[in-house]
């Protein structure tokens, strides 16, 4: 599990992404990134849902 959490910690860092929209947006769990920092139990199915999200992730472009 530490692994997946240092990439998403990795992930917040790079794209400037609160925790909480984070886990809204990839999962619909606005807690996800706190519980899992104090040591929620992931499923398999979660992460990979969680690493399809970091790596289909297309940041919002700023309106012109």
């Amino acid at each position: 599990m530490e692994k997946i959490l240092s990439d998403i910690e990795a992930f917040l860092a790079t794209h400037g992404i609160a925790p909480t929209r984070f886990g809204d947006e990839a999962l619909g769990d606005r807690h996800f990134v706190r519980q899992l920092r104090e040591g929620r139990r992931l499923w398999p199915e979660t992460e990979a849902k969680v690493r399809k999200f970091m790596s289909e992730y297309q940041p919002a472009r700023a309106a012109a």
